[in-house]
């Protein structure tokens, strides 16, 4: 074999080594499944049973008590997710649904983890990190700040199941904040963190196993989520970051309307066919915040549909009067809560006055990490 016959050879070898990265090309994961309650059901018990989280499930089902759902209820596990508008690579963050995408897995679906973030005050920070290291069995040790408010703290809580910070931990580039597991489950799917993000304990090692140091991590805050399926315009609609404590404790929010931003991104992604939106489905997926998608159009069918004829929505174009009322009220609503995204790409905004302790018990090697759980 001549060296030209050789290097073909070594080449294409190299090329059929390689797996073939076609990525997974779906808009969603999951689907929307129905629960009939049993008499001992509480919604953290579902949520934690079903990887979700305790608000999201509160949204799908805001008329039954989260504590005692009822004998024979049902109830909707809000289980189908459109995957938010961001690069589909590492670790995806939305804020607003509490919910992380880990695109690990090829062309196949991203796993999906129900997450904690962020308490008002000390907000989980938007932008783009990496994790910078890892660490199993982490080591808390609570800030100045937080031993003020609470004198009981210990100095520092090693390995073990009274750790803030669980069984395993991934640390970011944004040197005080984790991606960690949490001795207080029922706190997934909450506003309950110091800033971290807090995932199931059970959650936290399956991440672990799967992420590489020096992965991408991305955060991003998009309460509305859309996608086209099939022929068929989903809208995904969650409470704002401030909303999710309203939602909480009294599973509804105060009425919203159509905003001039949600607008603009319901007919961008409606396209040539804004004139088929039903818009009464929009106001009502607005309004209610249901945390699950909703169809809100359909375009002419291409070929096979999995919808019913019948069920095809009445074509409205945009109403003259909804135009109108969100050019009145565009200055008057409230937008979604934006958290100050870093100064630059690795240096998250400062929230609570402890970045400079933070930092040098961060480089320390891990053993003396000072954290927000």
């Amino acid at each position: 074999m001549n060296f030209k016959a050789a290097l073909v050879t070594l080449t294409l070898g190299l090329a059929a080594a390689q797996p073939a990265l076609a990525g997974y090309d779906k808009p969603y994961i999951g689907e929307i499944k129905k629960y009939k309650a049993k008499y001992e059901d509480t919604f953290v018990r579902l949520a934690r049973d079903n990887s979700l989280g305790y608000v999201e499930l509160r949204a799908a089902n805001p008329e039954a008590d989260p504590w005692i759902p009822g004998e024979g209820r049902e109830l909707i596990l809000p289980s189908r997710h459109i995957l938010p508008d961001a690069p589909r690579e590492g670790v995806v963050i939305n804020l607003p649904e509490m919910r992380m995408f880990a695109y690990v897995n090829g062309d196949e679906a991203p796993a999906s983890f129900s997450i904690g973030i962020g308490r008002e005050g000390l907000e989980t920070p938007i932008g783009t990190t990496t994790v910078a290291r890892k660490m199993e069995g982490p080591i808390w040790r609570p800030t100045p700040r937080m031993r003020e408010e609470d004198p009981t703290l210990k100095e520092s809580v090693g390995p073990g199941p009274d750790n803030p910070m669980g069984t395993h931990a991934l640390y970011l580039g944004w040197s005080q904040y984790a991606i960690h597991g949490t001795d207080k489950p029922f706190g997934i799917g909450r506003r309950v963190s110091s800033g971290c993000i807090r995932l199931y304990p059970e959650d936290i090692i399956t991440l672990y196993n799967m992420i590489p140091v020096g992965t991408k991590v991305t955060v991003v805050n998009q309460p509305l989520k859309l996608a086209w399926i099939g022929d068929e315009l989903y809208l995904e609609a969650h409470t704002d970051i401030a909303q999710a404590i309203q939602m909480e404790e009294t599973g509804q929010i105060t009425r919203q309307k159509l905003t001039e931003a949600d607008l603009k991104q319901i007919t961008k992604a409606a396209g040539e066919y804004q004139d088929r939106v039903d818009w009464a489905a929009v106001r009502n997926a607005i309004r209610d915040r249901n945390g699950y998608p909703v169809m809100i159009a359909r375009r002419p069918s291409s070929g096979v549909s999995e919808a019913k004829p019948h069920e095809e929505p009445k074509a409205e174009p945009v109403p003259e009067e909804e135009i109108k009322a969100v050019e009145e009220h565009a200055d008057k609503e409230q937008e979604p809560e934006q958290v100050q995204e870093p100064a630059a790409q690795e240096e998250p905004a400062q929230t609570d006055g402890d970045s400079e302790e933070k930092e040098a018990a961060y480089n320390d090697g891990g053993k003396n990490s000072t954290v927000n759980p």
